[in-house]
């Protein structure tokens, strides 16, 4: 299974960060934008169509806290090398910092 997706949680209230506006960008080109959904999950890209590239996954934190966020974007940057693999990207969120990993 291929693709790209995300999974955005609010660690400050333990509950999932439901219509957070994101982007997915390979270099200059904006290849997919949405909200996440009432679990915090958006699918940026669906299987078979991830070509091996770079890519950001850019969130509007500070929309999501209405303006009460440290970071007021958030960018997270990766590397697809198998166009063949899933690649999930989570993000941890909180009014002062975040975390990531590569999920599955």
């Amino acid at each position: 299974m291929s693709g790209i997706t995300t999974h955005v949680l609010d660690t400050s209230t333990g509950r999932p960060a439901v219509g957070v506006a994101v982007r997915l960008r390979s270099g200059a080109a904006e290849l997919a934008s949405g909200v996440t959904d009432g679990d915090g999950r958006w699918v940026a890209l669906e299987p078979g169509a991830t070509p091996a590239a770079a890519y950001q996954l850019v969130f509007a934190t500070g929309d999501y806290f209405r303006g009460g966020s440290f970071h007021p974007r958030v960018t997270i940057e990766f590397a697809v090398t198998d166009p063949d693999e899933h690649h999930h990207v989570p993000l941890l969120l909180s009014p002062y910092g975040y975390t990531t990993y590569r999920g599955s």
